[in-house]
């Protein structure tokens, strides 16, 4: 029996919690079943309790296990890999999976995609000569590049040396629907904090060194020192990761326990979202972040570090912030304003609001990677109606 839908398949370092997996989640529950089939690949490990965000039933998980080192070593596995399952798109997504395009080139893979979601902590603003050189290395391999902002879309072309005609901007969509608004703001099932008279500042995220969750610690004790007057502000850091440590370290030198809660992975995003009064994402390198679009559709004021496609994302004086990264004292400067003056943050929460929803629509990203995906297998000469691959 052949299946003449397309086999999109996404290539990934981890397939675990994050921003950019979770964009991988959102593009395979959206696009229309009838159109295309998934296969997600990790080159180190698909964790099964995130594969179960994804919903449809028909979607293979391959985990590589890569060991240390250059992805070569994997080439034979997915060479064999991308032989077997014939797939009509390969789609790799940020440097540690590029390398994957040189076996889905030598295996005839019709259309190879790259997409560009932001840095890492090891070059946060994308200077890296050798980072550089290795993305121009494996240009002859890539069919089209996604860039998810203007930042990394300029970044592509100047730094990297390639032509506009190859990049496709298509920035991260929110849905809407499940990220909405709570007036008054929710309690957090098993939350210490949200009662009355509290005003509650939150981030979400995985707790690593590029998302820099210490120095909203820091930021947040200063902003208690310098604003006495507040007496009810208090922290909620969801997420888990290797940083947990140096955040709970600086929380107890910072003498604010009291005040602070680490809610640990949650499942619950939306509900953590509905249960805050302001958000703050203290990166020090960002693409375009999910969890900043997510707070805008909850009507949350966002307080952001101006890096990467934040300043896209964030009408700094009218949806939030934007202060320099690792800055505490800028960050509890800022912060302070929110604390002091609620209609500050009601305005900038509805204003975000209608920006989610007029700019960041998840249909809209939805419709730009369906277009992508037929335009470049047309291009290859294989229009999706036209292809067949057996199951």
């Amino acid at each position: 029996m052949n299946d003449r839908r397309p086999l999109i398949m996404h290539v990934v370092y981890s397939f675990d919690v994050g921003g950019l997996e979770n964009g991988v989640v959102n593009l395979i529950n959206r696009l229309p079943e009838d159109d295309f089939r998934h296969s997600v690949v990790a080159l180190t490990r698909c964790a099964p309790a995130f594969c179960e965000r994804v919903t449809r039933r028909d979607v293979d998980f391959i985990s590589l296990h890569k060991p240390q080192g250059h992805g070569i070593q994997l080439y034979p596995a997915l060479y064999r890999l991308f032989r077997a399952r014939r797939p009509a798109v390969v789609h790799t997504r940020n440097l540690a999976a590029l390398e994957a395009v040189v076996p889905a080139w030598a295996a005839r893979v019709p259309v190879r995609i790259h997409g560009e979601h932001g840095w890492d902590a090891s070059d946060p603003d994308g200077r890296s000569r050798k980072f550089q050189w290795m993305r121009r290395l494996y240009t002859p391999f890539v069919s089209r590049y996604v860039a998810l902002s203007g930042h990394l879309e300029r970044y592509l072309h100047d730094a990297v040396g390639i032509s506009p005609a190859r990049i496709e901007r298509i920035c991260n969509g929110v849905d809407t629907r499940r990220f909405q608004v709570a007036r008054p703001r929710a309690l957090i099932a098993g939350a210490p904090v949200g009662a009355d008279g509290e005003i509650v500042v939150g981030t979400v995220g995985r707790l690593q060194t590029v998302k820099d969750q210490v120095n909203l610690v820091r930021a947040f004790a200063l902003a208690l020192q310098q604003a006495p007057d507040v007496t009810g502000a208090r922290l909620v850091i969801a997420g888990d990761g290797p940083q947990r440590a140096q955040v709970e370290a600086e929380i107890a030198r910072s003498g604010i326990g009291e005040r602070v809660w680490l809610a640990g992975e949650r499942k619950d995003v939306p509900d953590v979202m509905r249960g805050l009064d302001v958000f703050v994402l203290p990166s020090l390198a960002e693409g375009i972040s999910n969890t900043i679009l997510e707070a805008m559709a909850c009507g949350l004021p966002v307080l952001a570090t101006d890096v990467g496609g934040n300043a896209e994302l964030v009408a700094a004086g009218d949806t939030g912030g934007l202060v320099p990264p690792a800055d505490s004292q800028a960050m509890a400067t800022a912060l302070i304003a929110y604390l002091r003056h609620p209609a500050l943050r009601q305005r900038h929460g509805e204003a975000g609001r209608r920006r989610a929803e007029a700019v960041f629509s998840l249909d809209g990203m939805i419709n730009r990677y369906h277009a992508l995906y037929d335009n470049l297998l047309a291009a290859a000469g294989q229009p999706r109606e036209a292809v067949g691959n057996p199951t």
